[in-house]
């Protein structure tokens, strides 16, 4: 009688989880990655009255970063160019904000754009309709700016145009995205150059939705996504609501305030990972990079960056 050799049996139920485990530690890694990569195409938003900041920034994140300096309704045109030659100065890359009406004349929207890039250097721009009810000047919303020619007579190569997860308090959601159709047109038309960056959301569900239309809208126009930069829950909760980033906010109180504290925690890695989840970044995605709201913390936004950025 030959002897016979003893065959192991197989734990299906152990070899089944260990393979789970596995591609669990593979998906994980390749969340890391991808959001490292976001991260490491960024930018952050600097407040047009602190010009001091861009030292800080430039001593945490590379040269070149892209700083968007605000257009606020305390502030003139005129402060938001003092602190785009600063972001220069700092070898950073000035992207400033223009809230068309608050832009009290054509010669002041002129004025501003030549400036910004014979003494700031700027190439790019992010037009925004600001808040007013009743324009201060000339243009009722940042199509009317644009149609007119002045960013590219004054050497614009690119405009940033907002987008809007959550939609707009006061701007039905058809007309902002037949809007941004419309500003990508007229911007082509002009040999400028587009992308879009969007507001801030406590629901990654409604990124993952915006990004899917504009892939399918407007393929070819990058995309980066606003994310929180890392501050309290109290004030995130405060420039919510400032910022009309109500859907979501509405949506964690009616679970209490434990849902609240944890969609707006004070790391924003959390969103950074569930951004780069649900977009891989390959020919279903223009997403290339995150856009930070840095809500007057913008040092402890370009630390957070800067550690991103360390692991790509």
């Amino acid at each position: 009688m030959k002897n016979s050799k003893t065959i192991p049996k197989t734990n299906s139920s152990t070899g089944s989880a260990m393979t789970q485990t596995t591609q669990q530690i593979a998906n994980a890694a390749e969340i890391e990655r991808r959001s490292a990569e976001l991260a490491t195409s960024s930018s952050l938003e600097m407040g047009a009255h602190r010009p001091e900041d861009a030292v800080r920034i430039a001593e945490l994140l590379p040269t070149g970063t892209r700083v968007f300096v605000n257009h606020l309704p305390r502030h003139s045109l005129e402060v938001t160019l003092n602190s785009a030659i600063a972001v220069n100065r700092a070898g950073l890359e000035p992207v400033p904000h223009m809230a068309v009406r608050r832009i009290g004349s054509r010669a002041d929207a002129e004025t501003f754009l030549k400036r910004a890039v014979k003494e700031a250097g700027v190439s790019k721009v992010l037009l925004l309709g600001g808040d007013l009810e009743t324009p201060a000047g000339p243009y009722k919303d940042a199509a009317a700016l644009l149609a007119e020619g002045l960013l590219r007579d004054a050497g614009i190569r690119e405009v940033a145009l907002a987008a809007y997860p959550e939609g707009h308090p006061r701007i039905a959601n058809e007309r902002l995205w037949s809007s941004l159709s419309e500003k990508i047109g007229m911007a082509r038309a002009q040999g400028i150059g587009t992308f879009v960056v969007s507001q801030f959301t406590f629901a990654p569900s409604r990124i993952v939705e915006m990004c899917g239309k504009l892939m399918r809208l407007h393929p070819d126009v990058p995309v980066y996504v606003g994310l929180p930069g890392p501050t309290s829950p109290a004030k995130l909760i405060k420039f919510a609501q400032v910022c009309g980033v109500s859907a979501s906010l509405r949506a964690m109180t009616a679970q209490g305030m434990g849902a609240v504290r944890l969609f707006t925690n004070t790391d924003p890695i959390d969103q950074l990972h569930a951004v780069a989840q649900h977009l891989d970044g390959g020919a279903t995605s223009n997403v290339v990079g995150v856009h930070m709201f840095t809500f007057g913390g913008i040092e402890p936004t370009a630390r957070w960056l800067n550690k991103q950025i360390a692991t790509a």
